[in-house]
C-alpha cells in the first residue's frame, strides 16, 4: 500500500468518523426541543386553569397585600 493510498484511507476513516458524531449529536439535540415544548404548554395550561379557577381569592389575596405594605389609605 502506497503512502498516499494509506493517507486517503486514514481521511476517509476520519471524515467517516466525523459525519457520525455531528449525525448522533443533530439526534440528540432533536430529542429534547419536543420535551420542553410540551412542559412550556403544560405549565401554560396548569396556570390558566388556576386562574380562571381560583382568579377572587387571588386578587382578594393580592389586594390584601399591597394594603398592607401601603398602609391601606389610612
Amino acid at each position: 500500500m502506497t503512502v498516499m493510498a494509506k493517507l486517503q484511507s486514514r481521511t476517509i476513516r476520519a471524515m467517516n468518523a466525523l459525519q457520525e458524531r455531528v449525525d448522533s449529536l443533530q439526534d440528540r439535540e432533536r430529542g429534547d426541543v419536543p420535551g420542553w415544548v410540551l412542559i412550556t404548554i403544560m405549565t401554560a395550561g396548569l396556570v390558566t386553569a388556576l386562574w380562571a379557577t381560583a382568579q377572587g381569592a387571588l386578587t382578594g389575596l393580592f389586594d390584601k397585600a399591597v394594603h398592607g405594605v401601603t398602609g391601606g389609605g389610612k
